[in-house]
């Protein structure tokens, strides 16, 4: 019997995150959110609001898909407070590496990086919890990242998206992950002492 969290508090931030981001889609906001290189310095908030624009609605709809899926693999892992928190540090966090370590990338758009984050965490927190899925997940994700940094980013995928997809964007998502996870360490550690 598969259990899906379909409580208000597990299924309600996911939902209003893809709500978000298609709102965002449907009036245009991309001149004056997407992060632009070009303008960031002076428009700071493009590093944090690009996160949640997209190039055209299948990127859009593919990156729905991820968080439905991170809702169906880890969806009872966070309350609402930590979900929130998770995605606002995890889109800080991927918007600023971008800024900082990808000058070639000059317009980014997406979810997808800070998703790889997302995934991390709840890998570490199925394994913390004694979910030996989690460990395959987690070797799973870490596998798929270092496919993309040889292989280079998928052609396909960039053609149906209409935009190159952004590999450092998830290594650097991926990180922040890691980066969360240390709570689950003070966690832990706070319960044996």
């Amino acid at each position: 019997m598969i259990d899906l969290p379909l409580q208000k508090q597990y299924l309600a931030p996911p939902l209003i995150l893809i709500s978000l981001c298609s709102l965002l889609m449907l009036i245009n906001a991309n001149p004056w959110l997407e992060f632009d290189r070009s303008v960031v310095q002076q428009q700071w908030w493009r590093v944090f609001t690009g996160q949640f624009m997209h190039s055209n609605w299948t990127h859009l709809a593919l990156n729905a898909l991820g968080v439905i899926f991170i809702w169906l693999l880890h969806g009872e892992h966070r309350s609402v407070k930590e979900y929130i928190a998770h995605i606002l540090f995890l889109a800080l966090w991927t918007g600023i590496g971008i800024w900082l370590m990808c000058p070639d990338i000059i317009i980014y758009t997406g979810l997808s990086g800070l998703l790889h984050g997302v995934i991390v965490w709840g890998a570490l927190k199925d394994i913390q919890v004694g979910m030996r899925s989690g460990v395959l997940l987690f070797i799973g994700i870490w596998v798929k990242l270092v496919w993309e940094q040889i292989q280079g980013p998928s052609v396909e995928v960039g053609e149906l998206i209409n935009s190159q997809v952004a590999i450092e964007a998830h290594l650097i998502g991926a990180i922040g992950g890691l980066a969360l996870s240390f709570t689950l360490l003070f966690k832990r550690h706070k319960n044996i002492t």
